[in-house]
């Protein structure tokens, strides 16, 4: 049973989550614990989300993300919409691999 208090609502996120995201160390952490995490099938599905946000990004069209990543013309629109309406997640990210962080 659950102590009092720590059932995570919809709409509430577990900081602990985020901050152990932020101890790993290399590809290779964040790698297996995503594995541990996720199943293969919802981790395959970030890294499309994600190469289709980066191919977005890049100007490339909705047909050649599509045929390139076999992402559906639903999830392109979704990521798309991400981009445009979102937290600044993806920016955070894409302006660091441009400075050469990632």
């Amino acid at each position: 049973m659950a102590a009092p208090g720590s059932r995570i609502g919809k709409k509430a996120k577990n900081e602990d989550f985020y901050k152990a995201i932020m101890l790993l160390k290399n590809e290779e952490e964040c790698y297996s614990f995503f594995c541990d995490v996720c199943t293969q099938t919802e981790l395959r599905a970030m890294e499309q989300r994600f190469e289709v946000a980066r191919l977005l990004t890049k100007g490339m069209v909705y047909n050649d993300i599509l045929e390139r990543t076999g992402a559906s013309s639903a999830t392109i629109s979704r990521v798309a919409r991400s981009l445009n309406d979102s937290d600044g997640g993806y920016e955070y990210v894409f302006g660091r691999m441009k400075d050469g962080e990632l």
